[in-house]
């Protein structure tokens, strides 16, 4: 495991953007059957899931969420010196949508943009790079926004998908700080498994894939610019490789679940997350949940829990264990604090800009 602690990095904003439309699981009856999505509702804890409309982009959703922590925590954007857009449904292929948010959010011209292309891990991942390269640099201020449209590239006949992700996008407001604050990370990566979870086209490596869809040889209709994921492999992955890291982070940071008031987690699916606390003798009481009303919103997950649960409390600093895990594969574990006065309440929202079409 790469370990990391980071000093006097303190995170003093949270934003978290969902779009309008709710998307109850029990629509899925007439498509999939009432026995299948019963089953999936029970195995996932998913209810229903936010959907954007078809114009409204991940950096859209992303831009949104720090428009709004800028605005209502009155942010001299001239401070912000870093912005990491983390996101697997980017804008165009070039140039970077990191760059999109700069000019739509007016930062100056001394800011370094770029994007990680990661999802249900890319929120650690970002947060760890963010904190690192601001403490090393003369910034005052970072951005770390996280963001997906994950619908856009799955296919509509896909039920162990479809029903599952939702769409949302978020903002941490990073800045340094003479509080005796402190962070430690764990990651781990495994590309032996990359083809775990996949979008075969789209890219560079098969740029002359049909888009027709076939049946494949899990019997949904898809093509190859639609996700795949190889359930049965991630699913191994998040119950023997996570519990695995949580495990060995905690001996190497000195503590156990006792320390942490919570542990905000990746909203894989229920079963998933059920088995975490059981492998890590972690109360499902200190395992915030979300994903009954908003599904898995890959990078998203974590905040996404902070606004929903911990947006309505004043003034309570935390102590809390992140933990994410997702495509690459990739997975990673934090131990943060933060002050319940950082977290705004949920925006809805449905608008996009059509000037970046």
């Amino acid at each position: 495991m790469i370990l990391s602690k980071i000093n006097n990095i303190k995170i003093s904003g949270v934003s978290v953007a969902l779009p309008t439309k709710l998307l109850e699981s029990q629509s899925y009856y007439s498509q999939f059957g009432k026995e299948n999505v019963d089953k999936f509702i029970e195995m996932t804890g998913v209810g229903s899931v936010c959907r954007s409309v078809p114009e409204q982009t991940a950096s859209d959703l992303g831009y949104l969420s720090a428009k709004r922590l800028i605005n209502e925590r009155n942010i001299d954007v001239s401070e912000i010196g870093l912005l990491i857009f983390v996101s697997q449904k980017p804008d165009y292929r070039t140039p970077a949508s990191s760059y999109i948010i700069h000019e739509r959010l007016n930062l100056s011209e001394n800011c370094m943009c770029f994007d990680i292309n990661l999802a249900c891990s890319g929120f650690l991942f970002g947060l760890q790079t963010a904190m690192s390269l601001l403490n090393s640099s003369n910034s005052k201020k970072a951005l770390l926004i996280t963001a997906d449209t994950s619908v856009k590239t799955i296919s509509e006949h896909d039920r162990t998908m479809i029903m599952l992700f939702g769409d949302s996008g978020s903002t941490l407001l990073l800045e340094k700080t003479d509080e005796n604050i402190q962070a430690s990370f764990g990651v781990r990566s495994d590309g032996n498994r990359f083809k775990s979870i996949i979008t075969p086209s789209g890219a560079y490596r098969n740029l002359n894939a049909s888009v027709e869809s076939v049946s494949w040889s899990d019997g949904i209709i898809r093509s190859d610019y639609n996700t795949h994921m190889k359930g049965m492999e991630v699913f191994g992955f998040s119950i023997s490789d996570v519990p695995k890291l949580i495990s060995d982070f905690l001996i190497e940071i000195n503590k156990t679940p006792e320390n942490f008031d919570h542990f905000v987690l990746h909203q894989a699916n229920l079963y998933i997350l059920k088995q975490l606390s059981r492998k890590n003798k972690i109360p499902m009481s200190k395992i915030p949940i979300s994903l009954d009303r908003y599904g898995n919103n890959s990078s998203n997950s974590i905040p996404l829990v902070l606004a929903d649960h911990f947006s309505a409390t004043e003034n309570l600093t935390m102590s809390l264990f992140f933990s994410g895990f997702g495509a690459g594969l990739s997975w990673a574990c934090a131990d943060v604090v933060i002050n319940t006065n950082a977290i705004l309440p949920i925006l809805f929202t449905d608008e996009y800009d059509l000037r970046y079409n």
